[in-house]
């Protein structure tokens, strides 16, 4: 008689279960279908009252279960239509998925086990169709403690203390190898850390190399060996292209498009009226547009100089710098490279 009293005690969490596994805003369960569930592991079986009760229990607890009240002929109201609320929407949990699938700073058996914690947060009717899904040999990280580096940064970043680490790049082998310094062995990074950010898929440090007196970045699927030091990270307003003022992470990366360092520059240059749209999704609302010159619409915004140079070398001819008359130049230059190179 005790083990049954005691199992009766776990009916709540059962139906808890039942709920959280089965329904869902779109996919309702009325008592007789919770009873089934339930008596699979009850005998002798249990009733529709117990089922209501129960739920109640649950509602008074605060377990966001949610259902409808119908009236019956005989005046009573029934309970109908039970659904456990999600903290998580599906487009919601669809939008995080994505964002594994395309990032290329998370490694592929740590996504898919990512993904399978965020199906865990929806009911059984929610299905993600990644299971075909693979990120591509040549985009995978192979920096297997990226998870192990982004603790510490985050540690580093909260307690403002300096970190130190080994940087790799690959070889012809395809291997990574860490980046010599003048001894010939792994040079070591003494670093100040701001923020981490994700930009064109690739999870980056934004920094400071304490030799130096300028921003960096690092892609964090390249740091190795990382620890966190004793010393106090140098502010972030004490920098060069700082202008004395704190990082202001938005208009940090709405200004490095391709992640490149650098103070950032007034540049104006032509693009292709069909480029418009192109413009606004990599440079953001808060370009200029100066009006149209020899069928290409002017452009004016704040850019590193280095990204603004990929940007056009991308998109050229339908990307012309117009200003400064430096950036032009090396454009100019480049342009004279391709030509002789391909003659």
């Amino acid at each position: 008689m005790a083990g049954a009293d005691s199992s009766k005690k776990l009916i709540p969490m059962k139906i808890l279960e039942i709920l959280r596994k089965r329904t869902d805003e779109t996919h309702t369960m009325d008592q007789k279908e919770i009873l089934d569930e339930l008596n699979k592991s009850y005998d002798p079986p249990l009733d529709r009252k117990t089922v209501r009760r129960n739920i109640g229990f649950l509602i008074e607890m605060g377990f966001p279960v949610y259902y409808e009240v119908k009236p019956r002929k005989n005046g009573n109201d029934i309970w109908t239509d039970f659904y456990l609320d999600r903290e998580f929407s599906e487009p919601e949990l669809r939008l995080l998925i994505d964002g594994l699938l395309f990032s290329n700073h998370v490694p592929y058996k740590r996504c898919m086990a990512l993904i399978e914690k965020l199906e865990g947060l929806a009911s059984e009717n929610f299905k993600a169709h990644v299971k075909h899904i693979k990120t591509l040999p040549d985009t995978e990280v192979y920096n297997q403690q990226i998870f192990l580096t982004i603790e510490v940064l985050d540690e580093a970043i909260s307690a403002n203390r300096q970190v130190s680490f080994n940087y790799v790049n690959y070889g012809t082998d395809k291997k990574l190898h860490p980046k010599p310094g003048k001894d010939g062995k792994p040079a070591e990074y003494i670093i100040n850390p701001y923020q981490m950010a994700a930009k064109n898929g690739k999870y980056y440090l934004i920094c400071n190399n304490d030799i130096y007196g300028n921003i960096s970045n690092y892609r964090i699927d390249r740091i190795t060996n990382i620890r966190m030091l004793d010393t106090p990270r140098k502010p972030f307003s004490k920098l060069r292209n700082s202008d004395g003022k704190n990082l202001n992470l938005g208009d940090y990366m709405k200004n490095h498009i391709y992640m490149y360092c650098g103070g950032d520059t007034r540049v104006r240059f032509k693009v292709v009226p069909e480029m418009v749209t192109d413009v606004i999704d990599v440079f953001g609302k808060d370009v200029t547009f100066e009006g149209e010159q020899d069928g290409y619409v002017v452009v004016s915004t704040m850019v590193t100089e280095g990204a603004m140079k990929v940007y056009a070398q991308t998109h050229a001819p339908d990307v012309i710098i117009l200003e400064p008359q430096r950036l032009v130049d090396e454009m100019k230059k480049w342009a004279k490279e391709v030509k002789k190179a391909y003659n």
